[in-house]
């Protein structure tokens, strides 16, 4: 069984399970009941998502200083207890079956799903 970090809106690979959106917003322009048949998640968790403050910040980083500013803040959001016990939860339910967690960012290394995969990885997550 194992955890995929993944693109919201790209194809599903074989056996990923159950998707889970951990993003703000839902996506623009797409009728609710096309989130799953459209490869968007399954499940909308917006608790792990960085606050829009956060986001904005991650968007419009440029330099290295701004980026490593934006992970303290996402880190710090997701050492709050609803966040905490919801790495925990997926990080647990990684072992058991097979589900992902993304966000619209088309590179990994500049959004927060490089960050929520080192969060799950460190609470012995089972990530593909």
């Amino acid at each position: 069984m194992t955890l995929r970090i993944v693109r919201l809106g790209s194809p599903r690979a074989a056996g990923e399970g159950t998707r889970i959106g951990t993003v703000r917003r839902p996506p623009r322009g797409v009728p609710k009941s096309e989130f799953a048949s459209g490869d968007w998640y399954d499940v909308w968790f917006p608790v792990l998502a960085p606050s829009a403050a956060t986001m904005k910040a991650g968007q419009a980083a440029s330099t290295p200083a701004q980026w490593a500013a934006f992970i303290r803040s996402y880190r710090a959001e997701m050492a709050e207890p609803a966040a905490v016990h919801s790495l925990n939860l997926l990080a647990q339910l990684s072992h058991g079956t097979h589900l992902s967690v993304g966000c619209y960012c088309a590179d990994e290394a500049h959004c927060h799903r490089s960050v929520l995969r080192e969060l799950l990885l460190a609470r012995g997550a089972d990530i593909a």
